[in-house]
């Protein structure tokens, strides 16, 4: 097995046993070096502000675990420096939308992502930016 594929490993196994991520129910739906589609669905008990449509911190979580996961492909540990979010539109309940985390900057000491989250239609409902710190290396 290559380092590579020891790495992607290392990180479903990760992923699958992270309190928060299986908290918001995100997936992993694809994985790459740089970058990284996660689901989760938008549930009325779970997901969602006293409008009933997603809440925006439900939304940030799910951009920043992305980004943050589109690090780790390089097998970098990365903790959020700073982040920014642009809400497009509203997100009602659904079965799942998709966020894309892409790496733009691998720096020795930061790094920088951006990541995407659409629903089905593929309409664009998020678009983020964060700048991560380096604290180390997996495996």
């Amino acid at each position: 097995m290559t380092k590579q594929e020891q790495l992607k490993t290392h990180l479903y196994e990760l992923y699958a046993h992270n309190p928060f991520v299986n908290l918001l129910q995100m997936k992993i739906e694809e994985l790459g070096e740089g970058t990284v589609k996660l689901s989760m669905p938008v549930l009325a008990d779970k997901h969602t502000n006293l409008y009933n449509m997603a809440h925006g911190g439900a939304l940030a979580s799910l951009a920043d675990t992305a980004m943050g996961m589109a690090c780790a492909t390089t097998g970098k540990k990365v903790v959020t420096l700073d982040m920014n979010l642009n809400y497009i539109r509203g997100v009602e309940c659904q079965e799942a939308i998709i966020a894309t985390g892409t790496l733009i900057h691998n720096g020795r000491s930061t790094m920088v992502a951006e990541a995407e989250i659409v629903n089905s239609s593929c309409n664009l409902l998020v678009k983020a930016r964060a700048t991560f710190f380096v604290t180390g290396t997996f495996l």
